[in-house]
């Protein structure tokens, strides 16, 4: 726990973060281009799904960011709400757009395979429904952000929104077991898979690609919100002095 805390100072956290943000964002587009390429150029068609099997590459890892992010948002919410560390809101707040950014890319992408797969576009099933609310609810909390900043509050607020958004990420996990829904149930497990392995061994280079792409896109974020915030301070500072 004094680990975390120390983390918690923004000058400590600034001096890991600087040198980590790149190596994170460009390890992660390697691997991330290294398996789309693959999984275009070097698997086999799908025996039922033909060609368009080969998004799942890029939809698997938005959807596991479409929810790993809100995940990211609650745990800090929760972390600043007990704790009040002063960088836990700050997180909060940097995940919240590109996580909206994967869980839009979970749904397009999701309706770009779903065309040929299902015959539709859209349909309004228990997944792709639990994820579209998943979507407009990160639009909710950025902008319940906005206007909690303007108003001069604490964040509570806020962090309370993120933690009771939480409860939409095992719906959106099990709806495919509790409802009757197009959408297929799980393929890939911790031990078994029902994808072929001549199929699936680009897809862990896209999933770890685009987390790193992720977790690096958050760290730059973080930098610029505590850059913005330290300016502010130094205005405030000149404007009273």
């Amino acid at each position: 726990m004094s680990s975390i805390h120390a983390l918690a100072n923004p000058a400590r956290f600034l001096k890991i973060a600087r040198p980590l943000t790149p190596v994170l964002f460009w390890s992660g587009v390697a691997l991330a281009l290294f398996g789309a390429w693959a999984g275009l150029a070097l698997t086999p068609p799908d025996y039922l799904q033909g060609d368009s099997v080969r998004i799942l590459y890029i939809h698997v890892p938005t959807a596991w960011l479409g929810m790993g992010g809100w995940s990211g948002i609650a745990i800090s919410s929760i972390a600043y709400l007990i704790w009040r560390h002063p960088l836990a809101m700050v997180a909060a707040r940097a995940i919240a757009l590109p996580g909206a950014l994967f869980a839009a890319l979970c749904l397009i992408t999701g309706s770009i395979w779903g065309r040929p797969t299902w015959g539709t576009w859209w349909q309004w099933d228990g997944r792709l429904t639990s994820m579209l609310l998943l979507f407009f609810v990160y639009l909710g909390f950025m902008a319940l952000n906005r206007a909690d900043a303007e108003r001069g509050g604490d964040g509570r607020i806020p962090a309370i929104y993120g933690v009771a958004g939480s409860v939409l990420l095992p719906i959106i996990r099990y709806s495919v077991v509790w409802w009757n829904t197009l959408h297929q149930g799980q393929s890939i497990g911790l031990t078994k898979s029902s994808i072929a392995g001549s199929l699936l061994w680009p897809l862990p280079f896209t999933l770890i690609g685009f987390t790193l792409i992720f977790a690096g896109i958050v760290l730059m974020r973080m930098r610029a919100l505590l850059g913005a915030a330290k300016a502010e301070a130094r205005m405030r500072r000149m404007a009273t002095a």
